[in-house]
């Protein structure tokens, strides 16, 4: 077997079981918490989403940038591993005290005294999954996906099944917290107990400084990015109130879905993949866009059937307890549709060791968007959710300035790759809405049927206008079953 067949087998291999550890993942989570969220109450989210900033902005601290930092190097050493895991240990120490220690001042902050036990508690998260971050990363740069699919999935399982029977038996917002705290356990004892690596007994400044290099501006980056995120919970959980802050999180959490999981299988596998042939511009180059054509076809047509079905799926799903999701939904839909663009080409910066450019962008995208999430506040959260939208096209527009300039790979190169892809599946939506509108007056018909018929549309409709990505994607079918 010649070396492009072994690496394109290695590739397909890494994306199916990426995808087999992203989506059962996702599935068992996703059934669980539908359970949970009609047991539980929307404040009871809303409270967790409180914390979610603190605890996303102390872990990117830990993390620091050095788990990219590991994978895009390649001549790491076991010196390089052990590093950065006593690095992640001492930070998550340190950060878990400073939480413990202004939890009152941020249970003040919100009005409500109860947080401070709640943070206290699930703060522990972030020591726990510290011990297994190099665990993680060797089996990332392993493309070993497979492994950590069984770890995933187990441990969401059981945790998930404490969690709904705290749920059922009335423990409310501690039921999320107790799920929580024993995922990211079962998920450090499994990852040791399949990986027997052990550090070495040695923090060399050397290493540290050499992954910093590159790792210090993706965590700048990531850093950036995660504090404007969660600013948005921030703001509602202060303005607002937490039932309206639970709202706005499940509607996140829906419309992330389809794209954030797509994202997530193909940078995982794409990232180490790549980073072997970076110095390749031409192979780098026909693999990118190939790798937007396929994330597109499928995320178009799943971002717009979500918004378009919307209604129907959180009225059975959570019942109309939830109803003032559905609004919050369909728009957050439109914002995640091209997240899937800014990530592929955020990707190509960090595989061609551009970190420092990757941080320029993030600086002046999340300037734009503060701007536009406090121009927004006063139009409600509708206001703030359609500032989002705005800010997702502005991004995919900036983040293709330095792939152009660093690969050609511009912006309109991009568009005409996609452009099918995209208006297939807004015909698609319009058909489904239409039928929907006209012929169905049960919400079951149409949750069962529109999935189905959408899918003979925008399927049928590739085919007949033979598109290159669907023959991409019967490709990928088949040699992933000779793997």
């Amino acid at each position: 077997m010649n070396q492009t067949s072994s690496f394109k087998n290695k590739a397909i291999s890494g994306i199916l079981w990426s995808a087999v550890e992203r989506f059962s993942l996702q599935a068992v989570q996703f059934t669980i918490n539908i359970v949970m969220a009609r047991l539980l109450l929307p404040s009871d989210y809303g409270m967790v989403g409180m914390l979610t900033i603190f605890l996303q902005i102390s872990q990117a601290f830990i993390d620091g940038g050095f788990t990219n930092a590991l994978i895009q190097r390649r001549n790491r050493t076991e010196t390089d591993f052990s590093t950065v895991f006593y690095f992640n240990i001492v930070t998550a120490v340190v950060f878990y005290l400073l939480l413990f220690i202004f939890a009152p001042l941020i249970a003040d902050f919100y009005h409500l005294p109860t947080l401070t036990t709640i943070i206290r508690v699930i703060g522990l998260n972030l020591i726990i999954s510290s011990l297994s971050i190099v665990h993680k990363a060797k089996l990332t740069i392993q493309i070993n996906f497979k492994i950590q699919s069984k770890i995933s999935l187990s441990s969401a399982l059981i945790s998930g099944i404490i969690g709904l029977i705290m749920a059922y038996k009335g423990y409310g917002v501690w039921s999320l917290v107790c799920q929580s705290l024993i995922n990211a356990l079962l998920l450090t004892i499994l990852f040791y107990s399949f990986l027997k690596w052990k550090p070495l007994n040695r923090f060399s400044l050397k290493s540290f400084n050499n992954l910093y290099s590159f790792g210090s501006k993706l965590f700048l980056s990531n850093l950036i990015h995660t504090v404007y995120y969660n600013l948005y919970a921030i703001v509602i959980g202060r303005k607002f109130s937490a039932v309206d802050l639970g709202y706005y999180t499940r509607a996140e959490q829906f419309a992330c879905f389809p794209s954030s999981n797509l994202n997530a299988v193909i940078s995982r596998v794409t990232f180490p993949m790549l980073s072997s042939i970076q110095d390749d511009d031409e192979r780098l180059l026909i693999a990118y866009r190939k790798y937007i054509q396929l994330s597109s076809f499928i995320i178009f047509p799943l971002m717009i059937g979500l918004s378009v079905l919307a209604e129907p799926l959180i009225k059975i799903l959570l019942t109309d307890k939830w109803s003032g999701i559905i609004i919050l939904l369909q728009i957050l839909c439109f914002d995640w549709m091209f997240d899937h663009l800014s990530a592929i080409n955020l990707n190509l910066l960090w595989v061609k060791g551009r970190s420092d450019l990757s941080l320029k962008l993030e600086i002046i995208k999340k300037t734009i968007a503060t701007s536009i999430l406090f121009i927004s506040i006063p139009f409600g959260i509708v206001g703030m959710c359609c500032g989002r939208v705005l800010y997702s096209l502005i991004a995919t527009y900036l983040n293709t300035y330095y792939t152009k300039s660093l690969m050609g790979l511009s912006l309109w190169i991009q568009l005409k790759d996609i452009s099918p892809c995209f208006f297939l599946a807004l015909l698609m939506g319009g058909i489904i809405y239409s039928v929907n509108y006209f012929c169905f007056n049960n919400i079951w018909y149409v949750v069962i049927i529109s999935p189905i018929l959408g899918c003979l549309i925008y399927i049928g409709s590739a085919y007949l206008l033979k598109l290159n990505v669907l023959h991409n994607l019967v490709l990928i079918y088949k040699n992933g079953k000779n793997i």
